[in-house]
């Protein structure tokens, strides 16, 4: 049996690099642009009793995981739109582990949350293409890590955020 901590992070922990660069950019925009047809992928072949399994001991199920990534990712959006519009804006955190113990969120459509991904990257994606470099240099302050970040950061964050979840996804198969 794998160590929790293995099982946690399958891939590691976000690990940004310390002088983000454009390549590091342009690569994490196509790892986001990528992310729903990888999901499909991989839930194509997921069993509905496969997505009541949990990656982990007291960990979510396969289903919160899939609805975890729409929630997550439309907040990480709304972030990115706030910090190209608003000078170094104050985001407003959630708690992620209550909404994944929402009804929809424990017994909902799958299909529903992979439409709202699809169509969020879409538009996520389709913005960040557009930016300039110095756009990227951008600032939002979270008040949970007590902390600012750049928008670059939030990129790389949600990129790897969206593997992180795969790997627990493909875990189960």
């Amino acid at each position: 049996m794998k160590d929790l901590e293995t099982l946690k992070y399958p891939i590691g922990k976000y690990n940004p690099p310390n002088e983000i660069t454009e390549i590091n950019i342009t690569s994490w925009i196509k790892e986001l642009a990528n992310l729903p047809q990888e999901l499909v992928t991989i839930i194509g072949s997921l069993s509905e009793i496969d997505l009541e399994k949990t990656y982990r001991p007291d960990g979510w199920t396969a289903r919160q995981v899939i609805h975890h990534l729409a929630d997550s990712h439309i907040n990480a959006y709304t972030r990115t739109r706030l910090v190209l519009t608003e000078e170094n804006p104050t985001i407003r955190p959630y708690f992620e582990d209550r909404w994944a113990n929402l009804p929809d969120a424990q017994t909902g459509d799958v299909v529903l949350s992979v439409a709202i991904l699809k169509a969020i990257h879409e538009r996520w994606v389709t913005l960040l293409r557009t930016l300039k470099i110095d756009d990227f240099k951008r600032t939002y302050y979270h008040p949970e890590a007590q902390q600012q970040f750049t928008l670059a950061y939030l990129v790389g964050n949600y990129a790897w955020h969206g593997k992180h979840h795969l790997a627990h996804i493909k875990a189960l198969k």
